[in-house]
């Protein structure tokens, strides 16, 4: 079972240093848009240098040229997981995949289908899709598998036919994880990690339901607990 993903919501590096410090263990943590862009690539080195894990979540989304000369930049970074758009089309990811393996090639590069934060509603009348969301997802899913993408982000409530429709070796990293307690703050599907366990999910990626806990290590704890299955909510 994979350990769970923290995604570091914040901002400056000094609160990330004070909230990792917490941990005595090995982690695996994102490293989204916000976080980067405030600090550049040596939040990377700094948090690879306390131990963790590290999951790129800048979802490059351009034309293939510009797409791979970004991924040779971030292929020479020392970092596990990174991410493109999948609606950047085939050639783009595959671009990107060349880019960044060429740099790191024990590293996974993944591709996002739809938003977490995306509906049936959303996907009909703004992107005018003739396709469900679900079916949208299975689409791009096959489209990342096709590139030679290592796997997806999408919702838990897909990793299932994903694995059945793509492959059960094709990874599915899954946020949008809540305990029953928990808000769902700006997500719209929205599963607890037993469900994600259930529905087959390979990653979990949780943040604001650790990250503002008042003791995000016990809520940690009790994520990885259920995920693993050794525990109940």
């Amino acid at each position: 079972m994979n350990t769970p993903i923290i995604a570091l919501d914040f901002r400056e590096y000094e609160t990330v240093k004070e909230f990792l410090g917490q941990f005595d263990e090995k982690l695996f943590v994102k490293v989204g848009l916000e976080l980067y862009l405030s600090n550049g690539p040596k939040i990377v080195e700094e948090i690879r240098q306390m131990g963790h894990d590290i999951f790129l979540d800048l979802k490059l989304y351009d034309i293939p040229n510009t797409v791979g000369k970004a991924m040779e930049g971030i292929g020479r970074l020392d970092i596990q997981m990174t991410n493109v758009h999948a609606q950047g089309g085939t050639a783009m990811m595959k671009r990107a995949l060349e880019s960044f393996k060429d740099g790191n090639p024990d590293g996974k590069l993944i591709a996002v289908t739809q938003l977490t934060s995306m509906t049936d509603e959303m996907v009909s009348r703004e992107q005018q899709s003739v396709l469900s969301l679900t079916e949208s997802v299975v689409h791009y899913s096959k489209l990342a598998h096709q590139a030679g993408l290592d796997g997806v982000v999408a919702s838990p409530l897909e990793s299932e036919i994903i694995h059945e429709k793509v492959g059960p070796e094709f990874l599915t990293v899954t946020p949008g994880i809540r305990l029953e307690e928990d808000s769902n703050d700006d997500q719209a599907r929205v599963v607890t990690p037993a469900d994600a366990r259930n529905k087959k999910s390979d990653y979990i990626v949780v943040g604001r339901s650790i990250t503002q806990d008042k003791d995000p290590v016990d809520k940690y704890n009790r994520i990885k607990s259920i995920w693993e299955g050794v525990t109940v909510e």
